[in-house]
């Protein structure tokens, strides 16, 4: 599962599907800023000139959608493109452009420079990510430039497209968890299939996709804003690659913040353990609080356990018979087990959780489905962003790990240890780069950073995408004196944007005045 900071895309999207509205996406075919033209070679490429322009709406790869609104306050989103190397091996060959959004400071006379934001995925759009998160970051706005991007391989970013939007509809409608032969062999080809898209569609992109030539396009970015130091503010993915950012270039680290921390030392396997142990405790908190509000929760049980047998009963007949979903298309159980981890990336979502399972219960798995969608960046008119084909691709060349179903299924018993619900998912889960056209890089990334500024970095305990103890292990990857660990007792992915006064009081503090916490502070 990727592991983007999408929660209020996905909100709007439930929203729409309980008030049964329609929508236009309308833009798909929007015109793009002005393409910055100029030689290739790195010297051009560092002294190149961006030329910002009013965003246009986003692509559909980027997810569609309207224009960015204004600017709390007014003021407008500024957009531009950023020429980079298509290969960091070979600086002085083919370039692509990588799509920026800007809002600028509001007192530009303490500006203290960018903050650079990636939100996660890998494959998130972060031009659309900064605007919809807008209003958390506006006391950052006081003294920086707000800056994203889509990385490499996302959205605007030369994206990595693998198969048509019909046959993502049938693909994500697939059993992801095989119960014999012939559904592994259906589930083989199906990957088979997608793979091949891929290569077929983004084939001299995809081995140059990787995290490591993200973090060399940061630092260009860097030097082409007029910024000495890289401000930087990464959240799930986003502290893997603001890791890898430190380990290649830890002299030009300014303030950074790492949310919703990525273990750096887990592998393909331990990464997907941990998420089917975190998305298990999600779920018991979840069901915990439905048993705490009695008569008030409307699934069956009065216990954890009751509660969590309803959900594997529901799921297994769903493996057996879908259930009417939207339009004609069904809820099957890969993606009723997909909409459940996505309601629980925030506690925001519980309450769509509740309904979305009482109402499949009964037959109607619309709720379910939107959600789904929301974590397959499915839009309501059919078409699909690029999120998964982009989290494929960039996981897949960074992790050298090529797991064949059989071997996934040799480690199911451990998985199904881990989680009743989610163990099958996340361990048949390790086979998703088996057909993969390129090979990757690392078991796991290199984010020691000696000589680095401190890296503030937040754990959330309640966290189910990246568990709380890929903290503590980023602190000490990262090296004496450089991670400082903060902990919120909290739910949901994140912790900046979960509520917490004590967790954003402690951020701002660091980004916009350099007072860097205790590190063990925990806040409540």
């Amino acid at each position: 599962m990727p592991t983007s900071a999408a929660h209020r895309a996905a909100l709007l999207a439930v929203s729409a599907v309980l008030l049964a509205a329609g929508c236009s996406d309308g833009g798909s075919d929007a015109s793009e800023p002005p393409k910055e033209s100029g030689p290739s070679g790195r010297p051009a490429l560092t002294a190149q000139k961006l030329s910002w322009a009013p965003c246009p709406p986003p692509s559909a790869a980027e997810g569609g959608g309207p224009a960015p609104s204004a600017l709390p306050g007014g003021g407008a989103w500024e957009c531009s493109f950023l020429q980079t190397p298509l290969d960091w091996s070979d600086p002085e060959g083919e370039t692509i452009e990588l799509a920026l959004i800007r809002a600028r400071a509001r007192d530009a006379s303490r500006r203290i420079g960018s903050l650079v934001f990636n939100f996660g995925g890998p494959g998130g759009s972060g031009v659309t990510g900064l605007p919809g998160f807008a209003e958390d970051y506006e006391t950052l706005r006081g003294r920086y430039d707000l800056v994203s991007f889509d990385p490499r391989g996302v959205g605007r970013s030369d994206p990595v497209e693998c198969l048509g939007d019909k046959e993502l509809d049938a693909y994500y409608a697939l059993d992801f968890t095989p119960d014999d032969t012939a559904e592994e062999r259906t589930l083989s080809d199906a990957q088979k299939r997608y793979a091949g898209g891929c290569e077929k569609d983004s084939g001299p992109s995809l081995p140059h996709v990787g995290t490591e030539n993200a973090a060399r396009d940061m630092d260009l970015m860097r030097q082409v804003l007029g910024d000495g130091k890289l401000h930087y503010f990464g959240i799930s993915y986003g502290t893997e690659l603001g890791g890898v950012y430190a380990h290649l270039f830890p002299k030009n680290v300014g303030r950074a913040v790492f949310d919703a921390v990525v273990d750096p030392e887990a592998g393909v396997e331990e990464g997907a353990l941990g998420q089917a142990k975190g998305f298990q405790l999600a779920l018991d908190n979840f069901a915990q609080d439905c048993v705490d509000r009695g008569d008030e929760c409307t699934l069956p049980g009065s216990s954890v356990a009751e509660i969590e047998t309803f959900v594997t009963d529901l799921l297994a007949s769903l493996d057996k018979k879908p259930i009417p979903g939207i339009g004609d298309r069904k809820l099957t159980q890969t993606q009723a087990t997909n909409g459940i981890a996505q309601a629980l990336y925030s506690k925001e979502f519980w309450t769509y959780l509740e309904q979305g399972l009482d109402a499949a219960d009964g037959g109607d798995g619309a709720l379910l489905l939107s959600l789904s969608d929301s974590m397959n960046g499915r839009s309501q008119n059919g078409s699909y962003s690029n999120i998964q084909a982009a989290n494929a691709a960039i996981n897949c060349v960074d992790f050298k790990e090529r797991y064949t179903l059989g071997q996934a299924k040799e480690r199911l018993g451990g998985f199904r240890e881990a989680s009743p619900v989610f163990g099958d998912f996340m361990g048949w889960s390790l086979a998703g780069c088996s057909q993969w056209p390129v090979p990757g890089a690392w078991e796991h990334p290199d984010v020691s950073a000696p000589g680095s500024a401190p890296v503030l970095v937040v754990g959330n305990t309640g966290d189910p995408a990246t568990p709380y103890e890929g903290a503590r292990a980023m602190v000490n990857a990262l090296g004496k004196g450089v991670g400082v660990e903060l902990t919120y007792e909290g739910e949901g992915h994140g912790a900046y944007n979960g509520g917490s006064a004590c967790v954003k009081k402690a951020v701002d503090a660091y980004l916009l005045d350099g007072k860097v916490p205790k590190s063990g502070t925990v806040c409540k």
